[in-house]
């Protein structure tokens, strides 16, 4: 049997996608109050595992569900192209499934708990019978928990030697997870035309792209809303008034998304977004401020 390219492996397991969960890890680190000394390796362990195992995971679990739809929208993807030969895809995706377990034992009850959590919704979002992702509110709500919710709090608690992180951790947390929903609503749109054929109802099948653009917008303000909020209350003016500037600039720019946003999410998720992590590191500082 033909086996893939360690390029094609590289490129199906989509390295620009982990990002998100190893930023949130960190944001969960910084905002558990917690000195980094003498914690390298465990946190580098977290990293890995937020990012190269566990999300990489994910991404070839998608891509080996996805083919059909991967043979309309990106015929080029390692899959649908053959560069991925046979059911490699599926192997590749059972493999990163078993190595990522055993990574998450390094980090302790936590950890693990939180890589069998994130694991199980990697395939609840892609697999059937479950395929979530066949429902655009359902699919999101898995995607942005697993790529900014659980990572943050698994990164607090890593730090906590397993203790129970600040409620304030979880609620930050969450609104920042919240929020992931419309950047994830986002990255739907380069799909339409197979999801379309395909039967999946992402936001910009069901709504329309227009109204499914409004709603990313919404689904990512109102959460950054609630934050700063949160901040004020809490007596962090200079971190909410931060996070307050950095979202006034991303309404600046959604409203020339909203013009056309199936051509623009590309450019949004290269600015607004950008703007929307910094606001989640400095809330994690904010956090750290507060316990200390």
């Amino acid at each position: 049997m033909a086996r893939p390219a360690p390029s094609a492996v590289l490129q199906l397991l989509k390295p620009v996608t982990w990002f998100a969960p190893m930023w949130a890890f960190a944001c969960g680190v910084v905002s558990s109050g917690m000195s980094a000394e003498g914690k390298g390796l465990i946190i580098f362990a977290g990293v890995l595992l937020a990012g190269p195992l566990v999300c990489a995971t994910s991404q070839a679990v998608n891509d080996w569900y996805d083919r059909h739809v991967d043979a309309i929208n990106e015929p080029n993807r390692p899959i649908p192209s053959g560069r991925i030969p046979g059911r490699w895809g599926l192997y590749i995706a059972f493999g990163w499934t078993g190595l990522s377990l055993i990574v998450a034992t390094a980090l302790g009850p936590w950890g693990f708990a939180a890589a069998v959590i994130g694991l199980a919704l990697a395939w609840a979002y892609s697999a059937p019978p479950v395929r979530l992702k066949r429902n655009g509110w359902w699919g999101n709500s898995a995607v942005a928990i697993c790529y900014e919710g659980l990572p943050w709090i698994t990164g607090a608690a890593v730090m906590l030697a397993g203790a129970m992180p600040d409620w304030r951790i979880f609620v930050i947390a969450a609104f920042y997870s919240a929020g992931a929903h419309g950047i994830m609503t986002l990255n739907d749109f380069k799909s339409v035309k197979g999801d379309r054929r395909m039967g999946i109802d992402s936001l910009p099948v069901l709504l329309g792209e227009r109204n499914a653009g409004r709603v990313a917008c919404w689904m990512m303000a109102i959460p950054q809303v609630a934050v700063i909020a949160l901040l004020f209350a809490w007596d962090r003016a200079y971190h909410a008034l931060i996070v307050t500037t950095l979202l006034g600039i991303q309404l600046l720019l959604m409203r020339r998304l909203l013009t056309r946003p199936a051509e623009l999410a590309p450019w949004y998720n290269a600015t607004g977004i950008l703007l929307y992590v910094i606001g989640m590191l400095v809330g994690a500082f904010a956090l750290r401020t507060e316990f200390n």
